[in-house]
């Protein structure tokens, strides 16, 4: 780092997303993307779009940010558009977030929390999961804190019954909960419907699983006006026009298709139920997933080693180096033909350690 680097941000620890290599062809099974393409109408859109590139898009997402909210059941006040759902979780560090109402989430969970917290200069806990990696609502009853909860959690995959959630809501009234549903469209239960009843409670979502616009950049929060206006209050004040004209035409697209997305979804669903079966039936152990994904290992077998001799099999899964969690890996849920293919080779892999 240079020597201008202000003293804040010079121990900041920056996320390290999933390898996005270009040295080969590989089955990339590691950053949670979708197999499916988008929409061919959300093609079509960005097409129509890209002949206005020379006009500002819409402040506020306009038209996109509406069909988000009657497709939700929700009021066009209630949402905000934003570049990723990362945009949004940030804005929540930043507008929620103090010394005087630090954050608060697991130990393992979305690893940009804590950069957000770093980032926003935010004091935060971490509150570790149980042994079998489920979050214990009780340990964020009445805590008094900002809580950022991943439902599904990644990189486990385990859903927390909404039920669950709104009892760690209704017990922080004077703080608000954040919900990241970027995986709910693959099994869980939304949250939004509390947001009616609760003032105190941000959910967000995302384009880039489901809907398979990872490369367009685009997620939404759904909260009370009051909530919503904090957090636009914030982007008109460093970035409001955060939205291209293309991503906003492509999501727009994608909303009003939403056959295409829960036909694809339902596909996902069940290649990660038949894919973990074939898992188990090696002798991993799988995690109950509800997300676009499985976390798995294999007793007597390293994650580090598995993962490399994936990578050398030209196949990338996502390992990480926290202890707890050292040998497990997570696997997005590709093609049928992909899924197949990473199986046999971690059947002959694993069958040879014996």
């Amino acid at each position: 780092m240079s020597r201008f680097l202000c003293s804040r941000m010079q121990a900041l620890a920056p996320y390290t997303p999933g390898e996005q290599p270009s040295d080969r062809k590989y089955i990339k099974l590691n950053t949670n993307e979708s197999p499916f393409p988008p929409t061919e109408k959300a093609l079509r859109a960005v097409a129509e779009a890209a002949e206005n590139l020379q006009l500002y898009p819409a402040l506020d997402g306009g038209k996109l940010r509406g069909a988000i909210a009657e497709s939700l059941g929700v009021s066009y006040d209630e949402v905000i558009v934003t570049n990723g759902s990362d945009e949004v979780l940030n804005l929540c560090f930043r507008a929620f977030c103090s010394p005087e109402s630090p954050a608060a989430f697991a130990d393992i969970t979305y690893g940009f929390y804590p950069v957000f917290a770093g980032y926003n200069c935010v004091p935060y806990e971490i509150v570790p999961l149980k042994e079998d990696f489920t979050l214990d609502s009780r340990d964020y009853i009445g805590i008094n804190k900002t809580v950022f909860i991943a439902n599904p959690n990644a990189p486990t995959g385990i859903f927390l019954p909404v039920s669950e959630i709104e009892e760690i809501v209704k017990s922080n009234p004077d703080n608000v909960v954040v919900v990241d549903e970027a995986y709910i469209d693959f099994g869980g239960e939304s949250c939004v419907p509390l947001v009616k009843k609760y003032k105190n409670l941000v959910v967000t979502q995302t384009f880039s699983k489901s809907r398979s616009m990872a490369g367009a950049r685009l997620g939404f929060g759904i909260a009370c006006p009051e909530l919503i206006n904090d957090l636009y209050r914030l982007i008109y004040s460093t970035n409001p026009y955060n939205l291209s004209r293309l991503n906003m035409a492509a999501g727009l697209a994608a909303v009003e298709d939403s056959d295409y997305t829960r036909r694809n979804c339902a596909e996902i669903a069940k290649t990660r139920e038949d894919f973990s079966r074939k898992l188990k039936s090696f002798g991993f152990e799988v995690l109950p997933s509800l997300a676009n994904f499985v976390f798995a290992k294999k007793e007597g077998a390293s994650g580090r080693m598995l993962y490399d001799r994936l990578r050398a099999e030209g196949i990338l899964v996502r390992r990480f180096d926290s202890p707890r969690i050292s040998d497990w890996l997570r696997i997005t849920i590709g093609s049928r033909k992909d899924m197949n293919t990473l199986a046999e080779k971690l059947r002959l892999i694993t069958e040879n350690l014996l």
